[in-house]
């Protein structure tokens, strides 16, 4: 195995991975392959301690379910009761208000994050958790407990949850009642980093492509990223989740409450019969064959993935101090997978009972999508089509390969390389169709807005080319002469788009979400370009002289300045990065 794994960092230019295995007797394996630090060469070891990113939540989740075992507050609890002064915006708020077992389930219908959320240095380690929130009031965006939408402000708001709870911060409270109870000593919520005033020097460098090594820095929603742990730690952790809720005679987690992790609940795709989905921390994923409870994991440098397989009680978890974008992390899943044998058969189709497939055809889009501020661009460039062929559907997204998707039964359909069913149709309470994967819902959309939206999206990009080319041409001709023209204008407002450029070049990407020079700049650029193709036209109806060329001018810039209008009205321009 070890070879294996160390082949398969070397393949994919990964710097090191540890893992562990837990098998049926409860036996928990260690190993790790690769180097620590890709500047000193140092070997990775298997007491190194590392980020695991998202996987933190699975263990956040289980002090939550900790403090529900304890009748602190019960799943179905309101959030308002405990965190009154948190504002919600929740159209469905007298039926259907936002509870703990929403956030636990990601059904809360929030925003994932805002991106000075996830990618600013201006963090500090020991802010209060309600820093984020900023006196915002949170948009509910999907009826809560419907839908699931991946939410790390919901597990930040767990965190406080923790904290109003027991007058404890939530990372020393976690340390005392669940990690040292479950002899997770090398364990911790508290913030580590390779360098600085809270350097570990067990903690392995993370890096990202070329091997470039970047120490950790604190997050807003550490709550919902920030835990830093051992293979063998995490294998104990797993070792209990699979068991029944008690360490030594003391009872921690009630039993059923760990059963139910992993189980989506009360979802319109789990009330259609899905398995797979999001519950209590945990999802039930069907991948490389076999059926498992797992969470993954990435933040800087790091990538991680923890599943078990509780119907075979065997576990495992890995973490790679490598976060590249082209890696194939899942190779190193399906090798543990593999040494663990617990792959299935896949259940066959059964076309008998199945839906009428052609009833579902047509255009989809996320619904809700994952991050509020791009919804433009995930309803533009992130639809599916969903065709039948009999009783099948071929699911079709625009970025993506197509999915032929079997029919497993009922509403049930299973793509090729899953073992059982992978999406459900259903109609929504607002009578539109839609389809899921469990962890993400697609609706119907009209044809007539999808193509709405892509006219004026091409109708912009058209605009700002000819605008761009026309204005070098006429450049190249004479510049006294191009000052005089109306397109100098929208000439100047599209060149001014690359003056941030270099300004990001030169800070850390990790500063892409705080208010800098480079997206201040950003901001005002992004600002005058709808202003400078309104003075255009403007200066063309004045000069009133109506050649061809005057003409496709002018339309130009009203397909430039229509498209910013549009995106004006989602929320996307001006580009404000910080908000």
């Amino acid at each position: 195995m070890h070879e294996s794994m160390a082949e398969a960092l070397t393949l994919q230019g990964l710097q090191g991975a540890v893992w562990s295995t837990v098998s049926s007797d409860g036996t928990v394996a260690v190993d790790a392959a690769g180097t620590r630090d890709a500047t000193t060469g140092a070997v990775l070891r298997v007491q190194d301690r590392v980020h695991v990113g998202s996987v933190a939540k699975t263990v956040l989740a289980t002090g939550v379910l900790q403090l529900v075992s304890e009748g602190r507050f019960a799943l179905d609890t309101p959030v308002s009761q405990l965190l009154p002064g948190v504002a919600f915006d929740n159209p469905w708020a007298a039926h259907s208000p936002v509870r703990i077992r929403h956030l636990l389930d990601h059904t809360a219908g929030l925003d994932d994050a805002r991106l000075a959320d996830m990618f600013s240095l201006r963090a500090r380690a020991d802010a209060p958790l309600s820093t984020f929130l900023d006196g915002r009031t949170l948009r509910v965006r999907s009826r809560p407990g419907s839908r699931h939408s991946y939410s790390n402000t919901g597990y930040a708001l767990l965190g406080m949850v923790i904290e109003a709870t027991t007058g404890a911060r939530y990372e020393t409270y976690l340390r005392d009642q669940l990690l040292h109870p479950l002899g997770m000593h090398d364990s911790t919520f508290a913030f580590t980093t390779q360098a600085g005033p809270h350097a570990d020097p067990r903690l392995a460098m993370g890096h990202f492509e070329d091997g470039a090594a970047h120490a950790a820095v604190p997050m807003f929603l550490r709550p919902a990223g920030q835990f830093t742990t051992t293979a063998a730690d995490m294998g104990r952790f797993a070792r209990f989740l699979m068991g029944d809720g008690t360490i030594d005679g003391r009872r921690l987690v009630d039993a059923a409450l760990l059963r139910a992790m992993g189980r989506p609940h009360g979802t319109e795709a789990a009330r259609s019969g899905l398995r797979v989905g999001y519950g209590l921390g945990m999802a039930t994923r069907d991948r490389h064959g076999a059926v498992g409870v797992c969470h993954g994991g990435s933040t800087v440098g790091y990538r991680a993935m923890f599943c078990l397989f509780p119907e075979h009680r065997r576990a495992f978890f890995v973490a790679i101090n490598a976060d590249h974008e082209s890696a194939d992390y899942g190779r190193l899943d399906r090798l543990l997978i593999q040494s663990l044998d617990v792959s299935r058969p896949s259940i066959p189709p059964d076309a008998s009972s199945a839906t009428d497939a052609s009833a579902w055809e047509g255009y989809y889009v996320p619904a809700p999508n994952r991050f509020a501020r791009l919804e433009w661009i995930d309803t533009t460039l992130n639809f599916a089509r969903l065709g039948s062929d009999g009783a099948a559907l071929r699911f079709q997204p625009l970025q993506s390969p197509a999915l032929t998707l079997a029919p497993m039964g009922g509403a049930l359909f299973r793509a090729d390389d899953r073992t059982i069913a992978s999406h459900a149709v259903f109609v929504a309470a607002n009578g539109n169709r839609a389809i899921s994967t469990g962890l993400q819902t697609y609706e119907r959309i009209p044809r007539v807005k999808l193509l709405a939206l892509w006219t004026s999206l091409v109708a912009g990009l058209l605009g700002m080319a000819w605008l761009l080319v026309v204005g070098l041409a006429r450049i190249a001709g004479g510049t006294r002469a191009f000052v005089k023209q109306p397109v100098m204008v929208p000439f100047l407002g599209i060149v001014a788009l690359l003056l941030p450029l270099p300004l990001f070049l030169r800070q850390s990407f990790l500063a892409m979400g705080d208010l800098t020079l480079a997206s201040g700049t950003l901001a005002v650029v992004s600002a005058l370009l709808p202003v400078t193709m309104a003075a255009g036209l403007i200066l063309i109806l004045r000069r009133r002289v109506w050649s061809a060329t005057a003409v496709v001018d002018a339309l130009a810039m009203a397909g430039v300045l229509q498209w910013t209008l549009v995106l004006a009205c989602w929320g996307l321009m001006p580009v404000r990065l910080w908000v």
